[in-house]
């Protein structure tokens, strides 16, 4: 069975091309060629008739003329280039019963006198040049005048009949590539509004679906805007649905969550050492763990909301020493050395509870991946000439296969032993790239086993 290919992958045929503005230009420069050509044509057999009908009137008042008055005198002679390139007439007086040849304006014109009068087409050689237009004039018996017959080259006919419709046809063809180019501006100038569509579509994200002004759209593709439009608002309502679940559910999962906390903390001082202590401490770190998968959850709907917080000039080193002192609980819980060392001012244009979410989610990152008694530091420097936040750690590092994924919702790298939920690393991910800056993980030493570096690329403004 042949497989057929997608319509995508086919190849357009060369009259049909993908591009709207190229059929329409291509479709127009044709018909124009077309209009032009049958103008040519038109023009061409028009000259012939009016260029041939003066040259037979005059070939006609040239033999009446000597007919008339003929008395066996010398013709006057015709150059031999004359009679091809220049069109002159040549008269012959034949004797009246045509027979013998009485005088001739150019003796190496071998043609016979034709025995029909009137006009008749001749040819004497193989080469265009050797076709004659022929005008023989009516014989008068009873006065035995001697016959008179015009001859002109039919070839300098064609040539002026050619060379007059290519004059004539000249200012089309001058002006053929200056209507091809305004026909390519005016092309252009239509789907403008296709352009600008498409940049407002192409701007348009979950968080933003704004509605399309069908103001400068074209009534063609009104439709399509339009119902593109009733598209995003279902979108706009399905995230807004969404939205609004993760926040309820989890705002309704805090208060049970805090009441649960609040018994684990009553219990711990009447668990008795042993195995239930050990069971006690893991179900203390799942209900911690829990907490934290809440506090991300209402964190990404916050950030996935279209009502965002405005940007504002906030000073990165004051956001890294409050995220640190916000998380001190946690390093002094896991008896973890953090660190900071600020080399240079940083500023950025971003909305400060963003801004911070990406150092918090990297810090407790670090934190809860690095062993216990180990080591969190935190530096503010510059990497060629630009600003950036490392976040360094002495954990288990990550995989190199890994590394890739670990910025995905709800991914965890296989085998880790710490708690997490798998949702910091994406919001910080994705709170830095909607304002311009870069999150780069690598292992420290170029392999795991020795530690990771988170890097924020900071942008400059």
């Amino acid at each position: 069975m042949n497989a057929i290919a997608p319509a995508a992958s086919r190849a357009a045929p060369w009259y049909r091309p993908h591009s709207l503005r190229a059929q329409l230009l291509l479709w127009l420069a044709l018909l124009l060629i077309a209009a032009a050509a049958l103008t040519v044509w038109f023009s061409y057999g028009a000259y012939g008739r009016v260029v041939n009908n003066f040259m037979d009137e005059q070939m006609r008042l040239v033999a009446e003329s000597h007919a008339g008055g003929y008395r066996m005198q010398a013709l006057p002679s015709v150059a031999g280039a004359g009679a091809v390139a220049q069109g002159a007439f040549v008269v012959q007086a034949w004797s009246a019963d045509g027979q013998a040849l009485l005088a001739t304006s150019w003796a190496p014109l071998n043609l016979p006198l034709q025995p029909a009068a009137g006009f008749s087409r001749v040819r004497t050689g193989p080469s265009e040049a050797e076709v004659w237009r022929v005008y023989t004039a009516e014989p008068d018996a009873e006065s035995g005048q001697p016959r008179i017959q015009v001859v002109q080259s039919d070839a300098f006919r064609r040539y002026r009949v050619l060379r007059r419709t290519l004059l004539e046809g000249l200012p089309i063809a001058l002006l053929l590539p200056v209507v091809l180019l305004a026909l390519w501006l005016i092309v252009a100038a239509a789907v403008r509004p296709l352009r600008a569509v498409a940049r407002d579509v192409a701007a348009q994200d979950e968080r933003s679906l704004a509605e399309i002004s069908l103001s400068r759209v074209p009534d063609e593709i009104a439709p399509l805007v339009g119902a593109f439009n009733s598209l995003l608002a279902r979108l706009r309502d399905a995230f807004a649905l969404q939205r609004q679940f993760v926040q309820d559910a989890a705002h309704e999962l805090r208060t049970p969550m805090a009441a649960i906390s609040l018994q684990v903390e009553t219990l711990r001082g009447h668990v008795p050492p042993g195995e239930a202590a050990e069971r006690f401490a893991q179900l203390e770190a799942g209900v911690t763990r829990a907490q934290h998968l809440l506090e991300q959850l209402l964190d990404l709907s916050r950030q996935s909301a279209p009502d965002r917080a405005a940007a504002e000039s906030v000073d990165v080193e004051t956001l890294l020493r409050e995220s640190i002192s916000q998380l001190m609980v946690l390093a002094d819980r896991r008896r973890i050395d953090v660190g900071y060392e600020g080399r240079c001012p940083a500023r950025v244009e971003a909305p400060a509870a963003e801004l911070r979410s990406v150092f918090d989610n990297l810090i407790d990152n670090a934190l809860r991946y690095a062993p216990e008694g180990g080591v969190v530091d935190v530096r503010l420097h510059e990497v060629e000439g630009r600003p950036v936040v490392d976040v360094v750690d002495n954990g288990p590092g990550i995989a190199p296969q890994w590394i890739s994924r670990v910025f995905d919702r709800f991914f965890r790298v296989p085998g880790s032993a710490a708690g997490g939920s798998g949702l910091g690393l994406a919001i910080a991910q994705a709170a830095a790239q909607r304002h311009g800056a870069r999150i780069e993980l690598r292992n420290r030493d170029g392999a795991a086993g020795g530690g990771l570096v988170a890097r924020v690329h900071l942008p400059v403004h």
